[in-house]
């Protein structure tokens, strides 16, 4: 993607911080990542016998009942955070969210504000992404240049005619190849959290900080008039006389009611901060709030 005459993908992300109406909110939203992330660059190394003195918070508690006596986690302080950016890159995040916009769009505007965070910070971002075919690794960088090819990559490689999409693949990446401790922002399609998923978290916070940023489907039910529809997972079309069925939109609401409710209650019992958007002017208030949250939790 060329950018001569253009935009770029970061700029477009930072004038939402710098418009006059939310002038406040590029110095709230600094001060809020500084207060969770910045100066908690620890590595794990292993496992001790706990002392007085030592950290609650740092007992390895599935450790401990192991062995019948108290062990603590054991890091080494390093001078940059890391910050993973976790996109799904297939199909479906090509499609359209509530507002009308790409789902990719958004999605790299909640990347790109988490990003430019960090690298604000002299913190490194790195990229994740994939579909159910192929999952990408970009290696971490502490440039706006490095943060603006991130933001590229996605953009490239998210296409209605694509992959579909596997979060579960570039997580299970994750799990097999990250060893430093790393905070994951993981982008996710508007999906259900099975399993499979459920048990990534798990492994995943052993080692790892996650926050997760979930964008929203359109509703095909309200989408007015005689206008085409269709389901990028499965590439076919919803007829227009089913999808404006009464009937059809009562199931639907309460389908997506359910999924709502059994994402937000898994990512709450494994202690994961969520935010849930749907357009692009949703990102900076989501962002705070969800940087506030995960402040408040510690």
């Amino acid at each position: 993607m060329s950018t001569a005459g253009t935009t770029t993908l970061l700029t477009r992300v930072k004038s939402r911080l710098f418009v006059s109406a939310r002038r406040r909110a590029r110095t709230i939203l600094e001060g809020e990542y500084a207060s969770v992330f910045h100066g908690r660059s620890l590595d794990y190394v292993d496992l001790r016998a706990y002392v007085p003195g030592d950290e609650v918070r740092d007992i390895d508690w599935k450790a401990t009942a192991r062995h019948s006596a108290p062990l603590v986690k054991r890091y080494v302080a390093t001078r940059k955070q890391h910050l993973l950016l976790v996109a799904d890159t297939g199909r479906g995040m090509a499609a359209t969210t509530r507002s009308g916009e790409r789902k990719k769009d958004v999605a790299i505007a909640a990347a790109g504000l988490v990003g430019y965070l960090a690298q604000r910070h002299g913190d490194l971002v790195g990229l994740v992404r994939g579909t159910a075919v192929a999952t990408t690794a970009h290696r971490l960088r502490g440039t706006e240049a490095h943060l603006e090819l991130l933001l590229r990559a996605i953009d490239a490689a998210t296409v209605l005619d694509g992959e579909p999409s596997d979060l579960a693949a570039q997580l299970r990446w994750i799990v097999a190849n990250v060893r430093r401790r790393t905070v994951l922002l993981v982008v996710a399609d508007d999906l259900d959290l099975g399993p499979e998923l459920d048990d990534l978290l798990r492994r995943l916070l052993v080692q790892h900080e996650i926050l997760w940023c979930t964008v929203a489907d359109a509703d095909p039910t309200a989408i007015e008039g005689r206008r085409t529809a269709y389901d990028v997972g499965d590439l076919r079309t919803l007829p227009t006389v089913v999808r404006l069925d009464p009937r059809v939109r009562e199931a639907y609401a309460a389908a997506l009611t359910r999924r709502v409710e059994h994402t937000a209650a898994v990512l709450r019992r494994r202690g994961v901060n969520h935010a849930r958007v749907g357009s692009t002017d949703d990102v900076v208030p989501a962002v705070f709030a969800l940087l506030e949250r995960q402040r408040r939790a510690r």
